[in-house]
């Protein structure tokens, strides 16, 4: 039997002072809620999503209820979901009033043979799946409007600004990996913009052979240089799984100008959490000792 271990991440950004506090209650919350589904004998896949829709459900993180808004003043959100045992993954692009769009992209990977399904096409399917709808007045926060709004008055062609993804890793007692991720995206981005989140590589990347890594932070820098997946190539090549973690960073950062984040966990239990962002929110469980932590160390 291997000791489970989990990680959970609530974005990489500029998170100012005050919410400093509520976010890392936040991320306590969820991966504690991911921890007692691992310490049930429970897969690493089921406590990535419990984990994640509890983010999904907290109005501090951009990902469910918190999500920012579109330049048109709408929710469009992504999630991803990968098993490290099989490889198969599965992903959703541009839900408007999926409750827990991690669930969605659950169903993707078990139900269908398709791994990401957009607009119209994953609507239907949590039709037909019956998934917990929500409205987009429900979806939509203060913080998110505000925010929007002064996007508006100062807006330069071509940026974006906000909060960023959520996302988990975990390991369960039968060795199994999992990742998952979920986010509303970046404040003012055009309508149909779709980031790194849903790619498998870039958001997320689990394999039983390597490790697990959720990503955060400039979602076409990631894209650019498939972050998740660089992180378990380093690591593949004899690297520890800190030292991954930052060498994928720094290649984003000097290549091509990105800043971010990312957790993970290797096929030992070893974690890491890194960023070149101001913060990261995150915390972790291993050994039944939480922690977590916002500022660079």
């Amino acid at each position: 039997m291997v000791k489970p271990v989990i990680v959970v991440h609530g974005g990489a950004w500029g998170i100012p002072d005050d919410q400093v506090e509520d976010n890392i209650s936040g991320v306590e919350a969820a991966v504690k809620q991911g921890w007692s589904i691992l310490q049930d004998g429970g897969s690493a896949l089921d406590a990535v999503v419990a984990a994640v829709n509890s983010m999904e459900d907290n109005p501090v993180f951009d990902a469910g209820i918190g999500s920012v808004l579109t330049e048109d003043g709408t929710v469009e959100m992504d999630a991803l979901i990968m098993d490290g045992s099989s490889l198969e993954a599965g992903a959703v692009a541009g839900l408007r009033d999926v409750r827990y769009p991690i669930r969605l992209a659950r169903l993707v990977m078990e139900q269908t043979p398709h791994v990401l399904m957009i607009g119209e096409g994953a609507n239907r399917l949590a039709t037909e799946f019956n998934v917990e709808r929500i409205t987009q007045d429900q979806l939509v926060t203060d913080t998110a409007r505000k925010e929007l709004e002064e996007w508006l008055k100062d807006k330069r062609f071509g940026e974006t600004f906000g909060h960023d993804t959520v996302g988990a890793v975990a390991l369960d007692s039968q060795g199994n990996l999992a990742a998952a991720t979920s986010t509303g995206g970046v404040t003012g981005k055009k309508v149909g913009r779709v980031g790194d989140v849903p790619i498998v590589g870039s958001g997320g990347y689990a394999d039983n052979k390597v490790g697990a890594v959720s990503s955060t932070g400039d979602g076409e820098a990631i894209l650019k240089v498939n972050l998740a997946k660089r992180v378990l190539s380093y690591l593949d090549a004899g690297l520890d799984i800190q030292e991954a973690a930052e060498k994928a960073l720094d290649y984003m950062h000097v290549r091509v100008k990105g800043n971010g984040g990312v957790i993970a966990i290797d096929t030992q239990g070893n974690i890491a959490h890194a960023f070149t962002t101001k913060r990261m929110v995150w915390a972790s469980i291993k050994e039944d000792k939480l922690e977590s932590g916002i500022n660079p160390t």
